[in-house]
């Protein structure tokens, strides 16, 4: 790499800043934000500089290794993708097709080549039993997606740059950048809103680094948000203050909404939520009566027991006011490469319910079962049992709720199969791992980010550095996978086409599949001149490609350009390469009813898998309010994933892994200043140093997810020597909404006592 500063997109969180990359020698000398970035507009966060302490890791993979009863051997990548497909292979001829599972980590949906290739290799492999970070994290928000405007993908994100009211809920945008809300320089736009007069509201069980800048900030008992917002539903009802405004023509079932509310009474559910009546009342009413406002949730309030309906009642709540579709309020992206046009044209809207896992009966959401269930399904003998497993990009050790009893499960699995370049606290029970290249040896793009994005942009990233010959790309070991697999279905050979069409698809790669999906999108070329640049390419990959893969609709996108006929144009690959800071597309603008994907063109909203759950929800004002415990998480600006621990830069300072509680609490459970509490729980027990505090409120405790490096077998230096403690080695893996299959990460009941050396030992 030449020396210089090169520009790209950082991707180690959802906010898509700038970063300009200054080379020297090789190696890396500087990154500082990008000024010229219609996005971030300079800004960084800590975490951008720590890209260099990845991609110069010691401990990064940079080979296949396989484990040996020697210990972990390295091996030619030809023979590992033999050994891999040959092992998947003759499971799955043993044991049947499902006997396979699969776990996509979050990291891959930074990842548009991973992402591209990802469909064609579960393909192949074949199962039905496919799991992701989606379950632990945005499930609910999908759902509502889906059952409300027709489209699993199809958010809506607050304006935030131009609103007047700012209500967060069980989010903490200054730690986390955004969460299905794409939003660099959080405080510096929060500072913008509060200079033009709007406030910020902020409602959370514990008063986050977004709490603590807001002009008025509630406490609300862990678990309870959709009594607190079906209260505030009913508030705009009992005081004639529904009024969906722009959204009215296309919005059905009010009169639904209004007779489900009527039992959840600002009075009745104010003990069960910790706020008063009147707080309630004044909440609904600023959303109403503030005409450029937004009602922002996220993790809080959908990894919860009732996390299905709160986050309905979030869009519901918006809709009633006004607030859907408008300047201010909460709009749809219109990015340049549209993948929920792309999704849709071919019925890809996503499903949910189509079929339900083995042991628990839970349904499956886009083809994908509740990452809560994984354990379940490799433990419990029987047709359908899981024996290997691939995973993708993940840590669900440390990701997923009950880590001890998903350990035990890896530990007996005929065969494991890890796409990763760490040796971490999960893939150290793989018998294979193939390591890929880190995200500066790889060009980048935003498939997915750029859709939830506060304001439209495009961004692309040529790699920076070259990761030799030797070195594999995601997209090139799954492609390389799925192409072994299919071959091993089919008896060692394939028909003519269909070995084209996987040869094609590998040499090819993503990036040339990008320029098709820009050219062809709503800012690109005219899509008449493009089509017969993007037809031959189809119809060489069309025996790959999944049936439904959008990929498949790239020829078909002219409604597009009827819709939204006042976008620029000329959108390209090289285009953005003639612009490395990104293009500017313009503000977040009106775009509905064109939006909608559900079969009569209106927002369904009051869809009655909600409705039938409201039951279990009225059910809580009849119970009495515990004085337990309730464990919640915490973000932190500093982390996002487990891996993110093995960078000195991240981690160094005062210790991030705590056991927030109120001093009210600490008293009654015998805690000090420098103590460490014992956390338990039916499921496991882990030991935390104690940070009292009075930013929860009295019966919560919190901490952050993703430590816990302290398991034997790993490689990853910086983390162990700041292992922390691993929350999901306490959260139960049994508790889930029952409405959506999330899994309940806020709101769960620990024990919390003094932790004693001497009786650790004893335990030991």
């Amino acid at each position: 790499m030449e020396n210089g500063t090169h520009y790209r997109t950082c991707h180690l969180c959802e906010a898509m800043c700038g970063v300009a990359i200054d080379v020297r020698e090789g190696r890396i000398a500087s990154i500082k934000g990008d000024d010229n970035d219609p996005l971030s507009h300079g800004h960084i966060c800590p975490k951008a500089v720590a890209l260099q302490d990845l991609h110069e890791d010691p401990d990064r993979l940079k080979k296949p290794i396989r484990r040996t009863a020697e210990g972990w051997q390295e091996m030619e990548w030809d023979e590992a993708f033999d050994l891999v497909a040959q092992r998947l292979h003759a499971v799955r001829k043993r044991h049947g097709k499902n006997a396979i599972g699969a776990y996509l980590g979050n990291p891959n949906v930074h990842n548009h080549g991973a992402m591209i290739a990802t469909l064609p290799f579960l393909r192949a492999l074949g199962t039905q039993n496919r799991f992701s970070a989606t379950s632990n994290d945005q499930l609910p928000h999908m759902l509502a997606s889906l059952e409300m405007f027709g489209h699993q993908v199809l958010f809506p994100i607050p304006d935030i740059d131009h609103t007047d009211l700012f209500m967060c809920i069980g989010a903490n945008p200054m730690a986390s950048n955004g969460s299905l809300m794409t939003v660099p320089d959080v405080r510096g736009r929060l500072k913008a809103l509060k200079a033009r007069g709007g406030k910020l509201v902020v409602i959370d069980p514990r008063r986050t680094e977004t709490g603590k800048l807001a002009d008025e900030f509630h406490f609300v008992r862990p678990g309870s948000d959709a009594l607190l917002l079906m209260a505030m539903v009913h508030t705009l009802f009992n005081e004639d203050l529904v009024n969906p405004g722009h959204a009215q023509p296309w919005t059905r079932d009010v009169d639904l909404v209004r007779l489900a509310s009527l039992p959840f009474t600002p009075e009745a559910v104010s003990p069960h939520t910790g706020l008063s009546a009147e707080a309630i009342r004044d909440l609904a009413r600023q959303l109403a009566g503030t005409p450029r406002a937004a009602l922002y949730g996220r993790i809080g309030t959908s990894t919860q027991a009732h996390g299905g309906v709160a986050t309905w009642l979030i869009y519901v709540l918006n809709i009633l006011t006004g607030k859907l579709d408008t300047v201010g309020g909460m709009m749809f992206t219109q990015p340049a490469i549209d993948m929920v046009a792309l999704g849709g044209m071919s019925g890809q809207r996503g499903h949910f319910g189509r079929r339900t896992s083995r042991v628990k009966g839970l349904p499956e959401f886009g083809g994908e079962f509740p990452s809560s269930t994984m354990a379940d399904e490799i433990l419990t003998p029987g047709n359908g049992q899981i024996r290997a497993f691939v995973t993708v990009a993940g840590n669900p050790l440390l990701s997923s709720p009950n880590g001890g009893r998903l350990e035990a499960a890896f530990g007996q699995l005929d065969f494991m199969v890890s796409v990763d370049y760490y040796l971490n606290e999960t893939t150290r029970h793989a018998d294979v791992i193939l390591p890929p290249t880190a995200a500066l040896e790889r060009s980048h793009y935003d498939l997915i980010f750029s859709m939830f994005a506060v304001h439209n942009v495009a961004k692309y990233s040529p790699k920076l550095f070259d990761a030799g010959p030797d070195a594999r790309h995601d997209w090139q070991i799954l492609l390389e996978l799925a192409h072994r697999l299919e071959k091993q279905t089919r008896g060692g050979r394939l028909p003519v086409r269909t070995e084209l069409g996987w040869r094609a698809f590998k040499q090819i790669g993503p990036d040339p599949l990008l320029d098709l999906m820009l050219r062809s999108g709503p800012y690109g070329q005219d899509v008449g001149r493009v089509r017969p640049l993007v037809q031959p390419v189809i119809d060489l990959l069309v025996d790959v490609l999944p049936e439904r893969h959008p990929l498949r609709n790239l020829a078909r996108l002219s409604p597009l350009d009827r819709r939204w006929q006042d976008l620029p144009k000329g959108l390209s690959l090289a285009a953005l390469k003639d612009n490395p800071s990104g293009v500017d597309l313009g503000p977040l603008r009106p775009c509905m009813p064109d939006r909608l994907f559900t079969r009569d063109q209106k927002i369904n909203l009051a869809p009655r898998r909600y409705l039938q759950d409201l039951e279990r929800l009225h059910a809580r004002l009849n119970e009495p309010v515990s004085d337990e415990l309730l464990l919640i998480g915490r973000r932190h600006v500093r982390s996002n994933n487990s891996w993110m621990h093995n960078s000195q830069r991240l981690v160094k300072g005062k210790d991030r892994c705590t056991l927030m509680i109120h001093s009210r609490d600490a008293a009654r459970c015998g805690l000090s200043a420098g103590d460490s509490a014992e956390v338990s729980t039916d499921v496991g027990r882990i030991v935390v140093p104690v940070d009292i505090t009075d930013e929860v409120m009295p019966g919560v405790v919190s901490m952050p997810h993703g430590w816990g490096h302290n398991r034997a077998g790993t490689r990853q230096g910086v983390a162990e020597a700041h292992a922390g403690a691993s929350i999901n080695d306490v959260i139960r893996d049994d508790q889930i909404d029952p409405l959506s299959g999330t899994s309940v990460l806020n709101g769960q009941t620990v024990n919390v006592r003094l932790w004693k050396a001497e009786r650790g030992r004893r335990q030991a």
